[in-house]
């Protein structure tokens, strides 16, 4: 179950061709022994194909969103004809990212591609899809999703506190739980703008080091350990070879490109290498001999 789950998801991200299993789509034949190996495996959506659903890579877990989550994983269901009596939310906040983890996992090696930026409750989660992350992707995150949501929960309270002594105890409950949604949201909001002006990721660092600068947001303990482990050590330069790094401390890269041909080269800064003088060689005398002749 928790794989078919997953594949519809990744229908909704754009990541798998649904059309495969509907049948509009054939699957590729298999390839020879000595042909190159395809960029993308057979299951997954073509370049040239549309997706099943257009986003900026977010998705989001908000009920009524036209992005949500959840109900276009119950819409791809319905379109291959697969009835699942899994509460799809209640499984998206407890169960996916943990299942995703393992599945993208493999020794040391820890990638996945789906990433949920959560309020503390996890009540409100936008889910980021790696491939498509950019030094945008937070700035949307804001103006596009937890800005409006803010705004729609700061009216629904504002109608809420003008009832005055006439809110019914149902009224009282739930202005008390927007009242706290609200403060998760603005810290949502503040954290994402905190990162958001010197967050450049680069696909070449790799998802662990891309994914370090929002450990704060990630609910997932295990996971988020991860990446604050990483994000301390980036902190200390164990990883200045990053395209990151250079976001956040141009200064000590570029101080170690100076002796550092390797390092200088990774960042595009060989201008700044300087070749070390050249050691003098030892002057080599001729070996005296240790015995005589007569």
């Amino acid at each position: 179950m928790d794989a078919l789950l997953s594949w519809t998801a990744g229908v909704a991200f754009g990541r798998f061709d649904w059309r495969l299993v509907t049948g509009e789509r054939e699957a590729p034949p298999d390839p020879e022994p000595f042909d190159p190996l395809p960029v993308k495996s057979p299951g997954m959506l073509r370049d040239d194909a549309d997706p099943y659903h257009r986003h900026a890579g977010i998705l989001v877990d908000d009920k009524g969103h036209e992005h949500d989550l959840p109900r276009l994983m119950a819409d791809v269901l319905e379109t291959v004809n697969a009835q699942v009596d899994e509460d799809l939310r209640r499984w998206l906040r407890r169960d996916f990212f943990k299942y995703h983890l393992q599945q993208y996992s493999k020794s040391r090696r820890k990638a996945p591609i789906y990433w949920p930026l959560a309020t503390a409750s996890g009540s409100y989660t936008l889910w980021v899809y790696y491939p498509d992350l950019t030094d945008q992707t937070l700035f949307t995150a804001v103006n596009d999703f937890v800005e409006p949501k803010l705004k729609q929960v700061d009216s629904e309270l504002g109608n809420l506190r003008l009832a005055g002594a006439s809110r019914s105890r149902a009224d009282e409950k739930r202005l008390e739980e927007l009242s706290d949604f609200r403060d998760e949201l603005a810290d949502l909001r503040d954290t994402l703008l905190r990162i958001a002006p010197g967050y450049k990721p680069n696909h070449d660092d790799g998802v662990q080091i891309s994914a370090a600068p929002l450990w704060p947001l990630f609910r997932h303990r295990p996971w988020q350990n991860v990446l604050r482990d990483i994000w301390e050590r980036l902190e200390q330069g164990d990883y200045d070879w990053a395209h990151l790094v250079m976001a956040y401390w141009p200064e000590r890269v570029r101080e170690k490109c100076i002796t550092d041909k390797s390092l200088a080269i990774a960042h595009d800064l060989e201008y700044l290498y300087v070749e070390p003088e050249p050691k003098p060689k030892k002057a080599r005398g001729r070996k005296k001999g240790t015995g005589s002749s007569e």
